[in-house]
């Protein structure tokens, strides 16, 4: 443990300067495999020489996005205040269907009860669709120092530009819409945008009654004008935390979340009105100037929002992906408004949006697993908090105090509440909350770097999160860790030591040398299992593991909350450095998000603001 201690604190791995370096863009045209429907004139050889080209084109963005001790991944030089993208999506000339603005005295179950057992369903009203969104996507203050003044919102994003837009596909709603409708989600003004009416059989043939859908999308151009070439899985982090925020919202109404995977890109484009956009044709090289086309959405998932109690749902994805194809001959109302006036294109970001273009998968089953509690060590491991008193109070901590600790058993609680599977031995399949909105087996783990927990040595964790990855986890790092059970750790905790040491200036350098990495409780780091999941999986699982960790990561945000301190995601770290820390090589793990969590240092030059009505004078 110590060998790797010294090496990170070598001169030569603080040096840091800006990117000078031009990657050429990846040319190549790309297609994807052919759905199931539609293979039979296409050969094997070909397919497979598809695949290995597309698995080329996602393992170059990741590891041309990477940053290391001497190089940055690319993005602009400086930040263009005058093109700043409005963080608001708005469909001009769309009817807008106000929503209600619930109290926090208005009905809410306790946040850590939902872990146990979700309350009965409520069925679908103005009343709890407005409580629905207001717990999940909306605002949840405005801040205001000097002459800048911006909101916040209940689900986090990277830099609080807020990539992910949503769109709710329902059945008439009282003095919402009289009709089978789809709108889209107004966060600012807490509405729904009536985009277009549906039939009424697409529900009656496809759903159970007193379900919805919730589709989301992404506008890379949000994060990319911040970010640049990085913001790719920015953006998909955002997407994971939009779908936890969905769940826990979800589950506060008594209401189930599941992925309807089966469905593709072309199917998801077409349901949530999204071929209004022009097509955007990708340029050869990095491009700057007025690219209008270049504020799209990007169609991500689709969620079906259910009474919790089904057991079973048979969902025809050949019937449903038909009905949908009719979708583009509705009338649609309403023109996107624009957000920038001028752009950057980084063309790495859209020929891998490209390559995991998810296809139809008619064969895929949709399944409703028995939901599994998650572990609660005591009655007062948490504030008696409502899941609306945390989640509208949750914040990205700025900095942390460097003092802060927390005792193991809160430690404890918290990874407890980071298991996919709940609490039983053997984790693998997600399905305690909200893990259980995801439909494949967990392929995420957690590096952890303690720093200030009372009653557990400092040094080095780690987290398994699939219990099948652990022999081969235990090969792929380094050969000194100990991958022993620290003393008091619950059974059904797959926690284990691999070493002790003061990881504090280690945790600060990985993190891009941030002082946040290090002066909090603990951070950690989430490496995914990659390159195996996309060969036997498919392209488009690796946005999901991005998804993944920002599921992970909305949850640690409500624990650190709900104990009483406060959490921040790290979208900045420095990839290869990382994996070398713990010995890994090659593709089969990558280091994905990083989070710390600890005492928040409050800014009191900052005044808070209620969300609504909010400021009248805002962009």
């Amino acid at each position: 443990m110590q060998s790797f201690h010294r090496k990170f604190h070598h001169p030569q791995y603080l040096l840091l300067r800006p990117s000078t370096t031009f990657l050429l863009p990846f040319t190549t045209n790309l297609r994807h495999p052919q759905s199931p429907r539609s293979t039979m004139s296409v050969s094997t050889s070909s397919l497979q020489e598809n695949t290995e080209q597309l698995l080329k084109q996602v393992l170059t963005y990741h590891n041309q996005t990477k940053h290391s001790f001497t190089n940055y991944a690319r993005g602009p030089r400086g930040l263009d205040w005058d093109n700043q993208p409005n963080p608001f999506r708005r469909y001009i000339s769309a009817p807008l269907s106000p929503l209600l603005h619930p109290s926090n005295s208005d009905s809410s179950p306790l946040y850590d009860s939902l872990f146990n057992s979700l309350p009965p369903p409520k069925p679908i009203s103005k009343t709890t669709i407005s409580e629905f969104f207001y717990d999940s996507l909306a605002l949840s203050a405005w801040k205001s120092t000097g002459f800048s003044t911006w909101s916040l919102r209940v689900n986090p994003s990277s830099g609080n530009l807020h990539p992910t837009e949503a769109y709710i596909i329902s059945p008439p709603i009282e003095s919402v819409s009289d009709s089978y409708f789809v709108a889209h989600y107004a966060p600012k003004e807490h509405s729904l945008e009536i985009r277009t009416q549906i039939p009424s059989e697409f529900f009656t043939n496809f759903f159970p009654n007193g379900s919805f859908l919730i589709g989301l999308s992404s506008i890379f151009w949000r994060e990319a004008w911040k970010y640049g070439e990085r913001a790719f899985r920015y953006c998909n982090h955002d997407v994971g935390h939009a779908i936890a925020a969905v769940s826990m919202a979800a589950a506060g109404q008594g209401w189930d979340v599941k992925l309807l995977d089966g469905l593709g890109h072309d199917e998801l484009k077409k349901l949530m009105g999204l071929d209004v956009y022009p097509e955007f044709k990708i340029p050869s090289t990095t491009v700057k100037g007025k690219l209008n086309e270049i504020e799209f959405e990007h169609p991500d998932c689709l969620l079906l929002v259910f009474p919790n109690g089904i057991q079973e749902i048979d969902i025809n994805y050949r019937d449903l992906s038909l009905a949908i194809s009719k979708f583009s001959k509705l009338d649609w109302k309403g023109e996107p408004n624009s957000l920038s006036k001028e752009h950057i294109c980084w063309d790495i970001i859209y020929r891998t949006s490209e390559a995991i273009k998810k296809p139809l998968t008619i064969e895929k089953n949709f399944i409703i697993e028995s939901f599994q509690k998650s572990g609660n060590l005591s009655a007062n491991s948490y504030n008696p908090l409502t899941l609306r008193e945390l989640v509208r109070k949750r914040r990205s901590a700025v900095d942390m105090d460097g003092v802060t600790s927390i005792e193991k058993e809160k430690f404890y609680q918290i990874l407890l509440h980071c298991l996919p599977s709940g609490f039983q031995e053997g984790q693998k399949r997600q399905l305690g909350l909200p893990y259980r909105a995801m439909d494949w087996d967990s392929e995420v783990h957690c590096v952890l770097f303690v720093h200030r927990v009372v009653g557990l040595a400092k040094g080095l964790y780690f987290l398994v999160r699939n219990e099948e990855h652990f022999d081969d986890l235990k090969k792929a790092t380094r050969s000194d860790f100990k991958w022993e059970k620290p003393e008091g750790c619950p059974l059904e905790l797959p926690l284990y030591e691999l070493g002790r040491a003061d990881c504090m200036k280690l945790s600060k350098h990985l993190s891009c040398h941030q002082d946040i990495a290090s002066d909090g409780c603990f951070s950690l780091g989430m490496v995914a299992h990659l390159e195996p999941t996309l060969k036997n999986k498919g392209m488009w699982m690796y946005p999901r593991l991005f998804w993944e960790t920002g599921v992970l990561g909305q949850v640690l945000y409500l624990e650190a909350h709900a104990i009483g301190i406060s959490a921040t995601g790290i979208g900045c770290f420095f990839d290869d450095p990382v994996h070398d820390v713990l010995g890994l090589t090659g593709s089969n793990y990558q280091s994905l998000y990083h989070f710390t969590v600890g005492g928040p240092v409050v800014d009191k030059r900052i005044m808070s603001l209620p969300a609504y009505p909010g400021p009248i004078n805002d962009t």
